[in-house]
């Protein structure tokens, strides 16, 4: 046997003595490592799987109470939506929340209604949620045209930058109305006319609003009295027969509607805010 290999044996088994040294050190250690990631896999999944089965379920509830909700037993429907809120994530738990307030808004007890949004809003974190229940407690006060509580609820929303604030001003604007401060209203309701991100439906709509209360006698803006011919002029060619000559579509603009208990663009915005989708 030549020197070479002799050395050369010499070499592995030296090196095969640190690496048994090695892992009889730390081998325990490396071992436990990766059983702890085995295990942090393992609880994520089922943590995981756990949170997906209870949305699912939440969901399930949450749907079948909207069906008895659409027919006529509202204490039925109250019940599974108490139920949801009870047992259910945070997300659906709000969204049942705000069917229950809109139940009893539907049953015509105004008082617990805005007590209920008043309560959303004062729990909520969600600065999306909290806003829209603002919203809707405050259109609850427009036929009583208590413009105060109205304002106290949402005039902070009614300002450029804040993703509610034509909701707000329409509110805010048709509480004037129902007050009879149509001058009031005309300005509010004008700050809707010259946002530029006002939507088509809504400029729309707040045209004919204005249009009316130019007709009632109001003080127009002169964005106010633009919007109002325009609104006759659409009224107009969308029906060129309905009013005799000389005569100007205005007046046979619906009446405006203010038991809406919240706009719809802003109802349909809820449920996606509420989960997180």
């Amino acid at each position: 046997m030549s020197n070479e290999t002799i050395f050369r044996e010499v070499d592995e088994e030296l090196r095969g003595d640190r690496l048994r040294a090695i892992w009889k050190r730390f081998g325990p250690y490396l071992i436990g490592a990766a059983v702890a990631v085995v295990l942090l896999v393992a609880v994520n999944e089922g943590w995981t799987w756990w949170q997906n089965s209870q949305a699912s379920a939440a969901s399930d509830k949450f749907y079948a109470a909207l069906e008895i909700a659409d027919g006529a037993d509202v204490a039925a429907a109250e019940q599974a939506f108490a139920d949801v809120e009870a047992t259910s994530p945070a997300g659906y738990a709000t969204l049942a929340r705000f069917r229950q307030a809109g139940l009893l808004a539907k049953a015509g007890k105004t008082t617990e209604a805005i007590a209920a949004y008043d309560a959303i809003a004062n729990a909520e974190t969600n600065q999306q949620l909290k806003a829209l229940a603002l919203v809707f407690a405050a259109n609850l006060f427009v036929d009583a045209g208590d413009v105060a509580a109205v304002q106290q609820r949402v005039q902070g929303l009614a300002v450029a930058g804040e993703p509610m604030r034509n909701a707000a001003r329409e509110t805010i604007g048709l509480a004037q109305y129902k007050a009879g401060d149509l001058d009031a209203a005309v300005a509010t309701l004008d700050q809707i006319l010259t946002d530029p991100l006002t939507g088509q439906e809504m400029s729309g709509r707040i045209q004919i609003y204005v249009a009316q209360l130019i007709a009632m006698g109001a003080k127009a803006t002169a964005e106010a009295a633009a919007s109002a011919i325009d609104a006759e002029v659409s009224a107009t060619e969308a029906a060129p027969d309905a009013a005799p000559a000389g005569e100007t579509a205005v007046g046979d603009a619906p009446a405006m509607d203010v038991t809406e208990p919240a706009p719809a663009a802003a109802a349909t915005t809820t449920e996606g805010a509420a989960t997180g989708n």
